[in-house]
């Protein structure tokens, strides 16, 4: 049984269970006559996706086109699986990721350098998606999906150089992946914190996309990790919030001569970032023993390697 739930006009979302965990990641349907679909996480949640179509009752056949915001494999690595199935799709993809689905050999080198001996239950199969079925979306194209739904693709730098942001006329919503962050609807109270992760973060790029996303006022924002928030201004506020904090402790931490290991100021700065969060949670009360701190404690791992390998870079810029 796969988790499916409606959560707009003609827009579904389905639960993929990324890293085994609930409420992580998940696809977005658009019920339209080109049926569409936005991102498909890592292969071993192909499965998932698969049976919430069919409790949607919609064939594989159907499906015209499978959106991934960016190439992550969290967001994309299960594509070129999920297109087997898919006589009729074609995959849409940011103009810096294509070839990278095509040819993902380094694609999956990267993610290797990042999860280390568990990339293969995690990721594994990586299929090539030929060229020929790959369409490239630039800044403020467009794609008309039904005759009332238009999707504008927004180049959105910050989490990754090959991340795109897609306005949805219908709900006047922005699916944005990762750019403006993480949604927890594990708690009962809003969370959005910033994703970081190696090695294209920018802060400033980040911001700068920011802008470019709320400047089209949404009514919802629609995140990668995970799910629907209504309420866009404390997304906004959130992302500037937890965005400042992360660079300021960053800065603390790589200040620490005794610490010289790159494993060292990545493991002693996620632990501050945790303090951080830790202490924002205590003050609504959440329990030390509550289910999100494992989705937390992956994150900000994730976060501190992206903010130290950003603040590398600065600084060997200006040396």
């Amino acid at each position: 049984m796969s988790e499916t739930l409606r959560i707009g006009e003609d827009l579904s979302l389905i639960d993929l269970y990324d890293l085994t965990l609930e409420k992580r990641t998940g696809s977005y349907i658009l019920h339209e006559e080109e049926l569409t679909i936005i991102e498909t996480s890592a292969s071993p949640s192909v499965p998932y996706l698969i049976q919430g179509l069919k409790e949607l009752n919609i064939n594989l056949e159907d499906v015209k086109n499978i959106i991934v915001t960016h190439i992550h494999l969290d967001h994309a690595g299960g594509a070129g699986l999920f297109l087997e199935q898919c006589p009729n799709a074609r995959v849409i993809v940011h103009p810096k990721g294509a070839r990278h689905l095509e040819t993902p050999e380094r694609l999956i080198q990267g993610a290797k350098a990042v999860y280390g001996n568990k990339f293969g239950e995690l990721f594994d199969p990586i299929v090539p998606i030929p060229k020929e079925r790959l369409i490239v979306m630039n800044d403020g194209d467009t794609l008309s999906i039904g005759s009332k739904r238009t999707l504008t693709f927004l180049d959105t730098p910050g989490h990754a150089k090959h991340h795109f942001s897609i306005h949805d006329s219908k709900t006047n919503g922005v699916f944005v992946g990762d750019t403006v962050g993480v949604y927890y609807p594990q708690l009962d109270f809003e969370l959005y914190l910033p994703s970081t992760s190696p090695n294209q973060f920018d802060p400033e790029a980040m911001l700068d996309s920011e802008r470019k996303i709320f400047s089209y006022q949404p009514d919802a924002i629609y995140f990668g990790h995970y799910g629907k928030s209504s309420n866009p201004p404390e997304v906004s506020r959130q992302l500037k919030h937890w965005l400042s904090l992360f660079l300021e402790k960053t800065e603390t931490v790589l200040k620490r001569p005794e610490k010289d290991s790159f494993e060292d100021k990545r493991d002693l700065l996620a632990d501050e970032l945790f303090l951080l969060v830790q202490t924002e949670l205590g003050m609504h009360d959440v329990p030390d023993n509550h289910i999100v701190y494992n989705y937390i404690r992956v994150d900000l791992t994730v976060c501190a390697m992206g903010l130290i390998d950003y603040y590398t870079k600065t600084a060997n810029k200006t040396s």
